[in-house]
C-alpha cells in the first residue's frame, strides 16, 4: 500500500510542476474570463462522470463567492437539467447534449469551458465545436493526448498523466486558480464600491 501512495503521491507532485509551467496561460486564460464577465458574458462549462462535478464546482464558485465577498458572477453548468439531458439524449443523440444548448445559450461574448479527461468524449468536443462557430472564446482541460477536444478548442490544458484520477485533480486545480484569479479582480471591485457607498 505505501508502495502505491507513493507512486501517487510522487506523479502528483510532478504534475504540480508542470501546471507551474503553466502560469502563462493560466493568467492570460483568467484575463480573458475578466473580460467576458465584465462585457456582460457568462460561463458555460460542461463534461460528463467526474468532469460534469467539475463544471457544476467552478459554477457554484463563481454564482456565490469563492474566497472574498464579491457580486455573483454568471456561470452555468450544463449538466445539471436532467429534463434537458433526457430529451436531447432520447430525440437526438448524446452527442449532442451540450451542442445544443450551446447553439441556445451562447453569445459571442461568452466562454465555453469543456472537460473530459481523455479528450475523447464525443459531446464535449461537439460542445466546444458549436461554441467556435458561434464566436465563442473555447477552452479545454483534458489529459493524455488531449483527443480530439484539444484539436477544436483555442486554449487547451493537457494534463500530462493518463490516470485519470489524478487528471481530475488537476482540472479542479486548474478551475480553483480560474475562480482564485476572477474572485481577487471582482472582489477589489466590490470592496471600492463600498468605499464608495455604491454597494451595501
Amino acid at each position: 500500500m505505501k508502495d502505491l501512495l507513493s507512486a501517487y503521491t510522487g506523479e502528483l507532485v510532478a504534475l504540480l510542476s508542470w501546471l507551474s509551467s503553466e502560469e502563462d496561460k493560466l493568467d492570460s486564460c483568467a484575463r480573458r474570463i475578466v473580460q467576458s464577465l465584465e462585457a456582460g458574458g457568462k460561463l458555460l462549462i460542461f463534461g460528463c462522470g467526474g468532469s460534469a462535478a467539475d463544471a457544476q464546482h467552478i459554477s457554484a464558485e463563481l454564482i456565490g463567492r469563492f474566497r472574498s465577498e464579491r457580486i455573483p458572477l454568471p456561470a452555468i453548468a450544463l449538466t445539471t437539467n436532467t429534463s434537458i439531458l433526457t430529451a436531447l439524449s432520447n430525440d437526438y443523440s448524446f452527442d449532442i447534449v451540450f451542442a445544443r444548448q450551446v447553439e441556445a445559450l451562447a453569445k459571442e461574448e461568452d466562454i465555453a469551458i469543456g472537460i473530459s479527461t481523455s479528450g475523447k468524449s464525443k459531446s464535449v468536443v461537439e460542445g466546444i465545436r458549436t461554441a467556435k462557430e458561434k464566436g465563442v472564446f473555447t477552452i479545454a482541460l483534458t489529459g493524455g493526448d488531449g483527443g480530439e477536444l484539444a484539436k477544436v478548442a483555442e486554449e487547451v490544458f493537457v494534463v500530462p498523466s493518463f490516470n485519470t484520477p489524478l487528471i481530475q485533480t488537476m482540472h479542479l486545480i486548474i478551475g480553483h486558480l480560474f475562480c482564485e484569479l476572477v474572485d481577487a479582480h471582482f472582489s477589489k471591485k466590490y470592496e471600492e464600491g463600498k468605499t464608495k457607498g455604491n454597494i451595501g
